[in-house]
């Protein structure tokens, strides 16, 4: 059972990032899945989560607008968009799947799953 993130690295600020993160060995079809980003000195926090059906989804102030969280089943793959980055975004990303359908799932005590974290690095 592994969660596989990928897609970071150095972008201007005003930039876009596409993450990326693979499911293997379940499938996230039932999972509510979610982004979070922990940066040097700071506690990890939620950025970007969705449900487990896809309907739901929830962001922070601190990015609504600017980042989007999907899903593709298919590819047991779930993404986030990340656009408008500031420098205040630098961070490493890690993403997580909660075996719970139907809502949105904020805290990271209730994931069961995490991926390995992508470094995401916003130059002025």
């Amino acid at each position: 059972v592994q969660l596989q993130a990928s897609g970071g690295g150095t972008v201007q600020a005003g930039g876009s990032l596409r993450l990326s993160c693979v499911a293997s060995g379940f499938t996230l079809d039932h999972y509510a899945l979610g982004w979070f980003r922990q940066a040097p000195g700071k506690e990890r926090e939620g950025v970007s989560f969705i449900s487990g059906m896809g309907g739901r989804t929830y962001y922070p102030d601190s990015v609504k607008g600017r980042f989007t969280i999907s899903r593709d089943n298919a590819k047991n793959t779930f993404y986030l968009q990340m656009s408008s980055l500031k420098t205040e975004d630098t961070a490493v990303y890690y993403c997580a799947a909660a075996r719970r359908r139907g809502t949105v799932i904020t805290s990271t005590s209730q994931y069961n799953y995490w991926g390995q974290g992508t470094q995401v690095t916003v130059s002025s």
